[in-house]
This record gives structure tokens, sequence and C-alpha cells, in this order.
């Protein structure tokens, strides 16, 4: 079966990411874009620091095509140097905090970037120090979070060391490149869980569309306030969903992102309580922790007007709370790298259930394709291979030719998600294909396990992931973190579960933890769960 949304809405915006900015910035000079600590920053300022990075940058012969890495915790100089490489056409690449060594250097000789941008803070100092040690990259720059509440600039060291900081404060013009829309703008890293990480060529015109397609679907289902909205800003930037679905979106709209740089649950409560922030874009862990506050009740979340839950599925447990307090339960999205973060949106006071990740973006189109050789549409309540096409999502991946080959077929990604549409028309996500559980010759989508894992009241989190095993082939194993008080043991548990999963889809072990793996995003991660227990840990 396949989904075409409706093209008609879908607002006209800047067809090169620094033309937005630039012409946010002096549409909004005035507003405020980031309130960082006590720290508030306007778009005006926001504008002079990026010429000054970009004017010092150009100065040093970087230019259009040329490959800059910014490797940053949330921090006000991450926007402004990301602003500043699209106003000289460069190619930003995102390096995360989680990356080891070994992935620093393979992203940066993969990419060929010469330049990393990071914070004069550790780990990241120390680090990006022994990249310029062993000669993999000729330039480092330095800045600290100090300088946005004291204006005390980190200092320059040599020629190789410099400080952007100073580049801010110098606040130097800088023309702008001349950019089109097809041209390259980012190499974002997948999550490398089937391999070594791919880089994801992003265009200009792929975000520009993912912030025009996500605007569209929040006017059409929500009481979107465009100016005046104030942004959550706990996601990383670093990461594709923050960056196109809240960094960009606010600068398109004159909006405010409240930004921290990491996610602690009393201070989301607190910039939801007194700061006033009303839209609020996150994983399912985040308001897993938000509920998990002691004495969070009604009203606490009276300010928010829109939620959405992105980058992996919402219990419906979770959602059903989350309602309790917002009055409204998260909308669900889906998305991957490979589309800028955009491809499918619930709408807002629909209540789905679990697995429904909503209806194709303005602009997108979804089908479901068959396992078979002829890879055939499937049909209503089938399930296949998620498929999408739309002005979001990307070419193919950089330096990977075969493997852009195998994703991209007549224009369309197959995103190795399986899922089905149903007869309303929305789109369900029943797992990834790769975490497939084999038991016994019976398929076990871990979600499924997890989403019933869930309504047990003593678990806080939980993740489902398959385990080799001598007779069955595979088990689910389930790794959970529980509730305050709490305790649970494996027959518990799957007594519990009986009446509401298969006997194959019962969990086989049960694995308790302080914490669970997640990702630089913030996601839970079962690729760490099966990697330790292949090694014989937990």
């Amino acid at each position: 079966m396949k989904l075409v949304a409706d093209r008609t809405d879908a607002r006209e915006i800047a067809a090169t990411i620094g033309a937005m900015f630039s012409e946010a910035c002096d549409r909004f000079a005035d507003r405020t874009l980031i309130e960082f600590g006590d720290r508030v920053i306007g778009f005006g300022e926001t504008a002079s620091a990026a010429a000054g990075i970009a004017a010092a940058l150009a100065a040093r012969g970087v230019g259009k095509g040329d490959v800059v890495a910014l490797y940053f915790p949330n921090t006000p100089h991450y926007p402004v140097a990301f602003f500043a490489a699209m106003r000289l056409g460069a190619v930003v690449v995102n390096l995360t905090p989680l990356d080891a060594a070994r992935e620093l250097r393979f992203k940066l000789a993969d990419t060929g970037a010469r330049i990393v941008a990071t914070l004069d803070e550790e780990p990241f100092r120390s680090r990006a120090a022994a990249l310029l040690d062993e000669g993999l990259i000729d330039l480092l720059l330095l800045g600290g979070n100090a300088f946005w509440e004291s204006g005390d600039p980190v200092a320059a060291e040599g020629d190789a060391i410099l400080s952007i900081d100073a580049m801010v404060a110098e606040a130097a013009a800088c023309p702008a490149a001349s950019v089109a829309p097809g041209d390259l703008a980012l190499i974002q890293y997948t999550g490398g869980t089937t391999g070594t990480p791919k880089g994801a060529m992003i265009t200009h015109a792929n975000l520009a569309s993912a912030v025009a397609m996500f605007d569209a679907a929040v006017a059409a289902t929500s009481a979107w306030r465009p100016g005046e909205e104030r942004h959550v800003g706990v996601l990383p930037l670093f990461h594709i969903y923050a960056l196109a679905g809240v960094l960009l979106r606010a600068v398109a709209n004159g909006e405010t992102i409240l930004l921290r740089d990491r996610f602690d649950p009393a201070q989301t409560l607190t910039d939801i309580r007194y700061g006033g922030a009303t839209f609020f874009f996150g994983v399912p862990t985040m308001f897993v922790a938000l509920l998990e506050l002691p004495g969070i009740a009604a009203g606490d979340l009276a300010s928010l007007v829109y939620c959405v839950s992105g980058g992996a599925p919402l219990p419906g447990e979770i959602a059903a709370r989350m309602g309790e307090l917002v009055g409204q339960p998260p909308v669900v999205g889906w998305g991957m790298t490979e589309t800028c973060g955009a491809g499918t949106l619930g709408r807002h006071g629909e209540t789905g259930t679990p697995g429904a990740i909503g209806y194709p973006l303005p602009g997108a189109s979804i089908e479901i394709l068959a396992f078979d050789a002829d890879r055939k549409p499937a049909g209503i309540g089938e399930i296949g291979e998620i498929a999408i096409r739309g002005p979001n999502v990307i070419g193919g991946y950089w330096n990977r030719p075969e493997e852009s080959a195998e994703a991209f077929a007549a224009g369309r990604l197959l995103t190795g998600d399986m899922g089905f549409i149903d007869a309303a028309g929305q789109v369900h996500l029943v797992d990834r294909r790769k975490d497939l559980i084999i038991a016994s010759g019976f398929n076990v989508y871990p979600r499924v396990v997890e989403e019933a894992i869930y309504e047990h009241p003593a678990v806080a989190e939980a993740l489902v992931y398959g385990a080799s095993d001598a007779y069955r082939g595979e088990v689910a194993v389930a790794a959970v973190t529980l509730r305050a008080g709490c305790t649970l043991e494996i027959g518990e548990l799957r007594d519990f579960l009986a009446d509401k999963l298969g006997r194959h889809e019962l969990p086989a072990r049960l694995e308790i933890h302080e914490t669970l793996p997640r990702t630089a995003a913030g996601k839970l991660s079962r690729k760490d769960l099966r990697d330790a227990a292949a090694k014989g840990g937990n």
C-alpha cells in the first residue's frame, strides 16, 4: 500500500540554510533565539557571532565545499558555528560526545575535515587536541561556555589553536557565499548499528524541505502560534532530530529555544513550570524520566501546548500518563537521518494505538513493500518494509556508492523499518528488520514485547533484544530498570505477560539494570545490550 501526503500546505521558505538564517535574523533581529542559563541571545547577536566566525575562517582560506567538524554538546557555540559554516558554503560534519577516539578519526578521515570546533572543557579539549597532535587536523577552534556569561574568551594558542570566542567578540563582517539548494550542507553519520557508520549526504534543499514539512503538519493539527513558542532545548543539536525539528524550525519562525547542555528532568520541569516552555520535542526516555520525578502533578506541565515523541516508539502507558498531565498525549513522529528527521507525524489530540507513528508529512510519499523478491506493495494491514520518498530524503551516502545503490531504489529510500498501513491511512511501526527475533521459527518483534512490559507497574524502562539459544535459535531477553522501591522476577513478569503476548513472545530471561544504554540522541540502545551479551556480559 502507498500513501501520498498533500503537498499543497507546505509553506515556502528559503531554499538554502544560510538564506533562511539571514532572512530570519533580519526579520526577527530583536527577538530572543536562545536562553542558555542566565544568558539571553537574540537573533541579531547570533547573526553577528556567526558572521564573525565566518570572517575568521574565510581569512584562513575556508570556503565553499570545505568540511568543518563540529564537536559540541548543547551550547550556543553550536548554532553560531553551524550558521557560520552555512554562510561560507562549507559542509558540516557532526561529531558526537559519545564517539570513541577511533570513531572521531574515522569520520575526519572519511570526510576530509581538517578543522574541528569544540568546547574548551573535558573531555572535548583533550580529545580534539590529540587529533591535532596526531596530524589528523590542521586547525582547532576552542570556545568556552563561560564566554556567554562573562564575556571572557578562551585564549588562542599559536596558529593551530584559535579562540572561537574571540571570533564572536570581533564580530567582523563576511559576505555570504553563493550556494544552491542542491549543494551539500551536512554529512550526518548514522548510528552505525549495522557496521561501519555511513555519512548521509544532506543538502540545503533536504533540510529546508524538512523544516517546511514539519511546519505544515504542525500547523494543520495544533494550536501552533508561529513566532511565540518557547522550545524545550534538551535534544542534542548535533542530532538531525533536534537540528531540523527544533533549531532550524525555531530560527525560521522567530521562536526561542531554552537551550540546556544536557537533559536533566528536574531542570526540564523547571523550564516548563516556570520558564513557560510550550513546545517539547523529545524521545520516550525523556518523558519516562519526567514522569518519574517525585511529586509531579497535574498543572506542572500546563504551559505545554505541543509535545512530540520521536526517535523510538512511545509506549502506550507512557503516552497515557503524559496525556493525564498535559491534557493531550504526545504526538508521535517517525523519521531517520536519511530523511532529515522528517517522515510521519500524528495528529494533535488523536489518541494513537501502540506502534502508530502518524501520517506522511506534506510532500512525503510512503509505501509498504513486501519482503519477496519483487518487492511488491503490501496490502492494508500487511507487514513489510517502509519505503519513503520526498524532497527531504537524501540522495545517498558519502563515499558509499554500493550501499547507496542498495538503500535507494527508484527514488525511494528502503528504510529497514518494518511496518504496515491501517485502513485509516495511519502508518504503524512494527520494528527494525535487523532487531527481529526468530524463536523456534516464530517472529518476535521486540517493540511489541516492550509495549506489554511497560504495563507492569514495577517497570520504569524496558528493552528487549534477541540472544542465541541452542534449542530455539534465539530467545527474547527483557532488560529493565525498576521504579523506586520495586522488585521483579522473571516468573512474575512472564505471568503478568501471559494474557498479553503469545507463548513464543514471552521473555526467556530478565535482566535488572540500574540504567539502560542510550545513544547520543538519548534513545535506548538494543545494540549495546546485544553486543554485551555476545561478549558474555550484561
